[in-house]
């Protein structure tokens, strides 16, 4: 499922905090994620999810993060090969509720 049609509201904050970080490649990426399932950590503040499937392992040596600033919470971004392949969200309940309902 898309991130755009899942979660729009959140979908277009995502990309509105990279271009702030001066990072259009990335947010050009943002109306094309799939969202591939969520975290399975079971912590209540996590409200992350994969969009691409998750690795056995490390993501290896083209592997980075880039963290953003939210008003409210935190998202961190993983990237491989300058492709998004993971998105944390932490303490962000209005998220994690829509995952929950995704993603039971």
């Amino acid at each position: 499922m898309r991130l755009i049609e899942s979660l729009p509201e959140f979908s277009q904050e995502l990309a509105s905090l990279l271009l702030k970080a001066g990072a259009t490649n990335l947010a050009a990426q943002v109306a094309h994620l799939e969202m591939v399932t969520r975290c399975s950590c079971g912590d209540a503040f996590c409200a992350s999810f994969y969009t691409a499937p998750k690795p056995r392992g490390s993501y290896g040596p083209k592997h980075r993060n880039i963290a953003l600033e939210p008003n409210d919470g935190m998202i961190i971004l993983d990237l491989v090969d300058e492709v998004i392949v993971n998105v944390e969200v932490i303490d962000r309940p209005d998220v994690r509720a829509k995952l929950e309902l995704l993603f039971p």
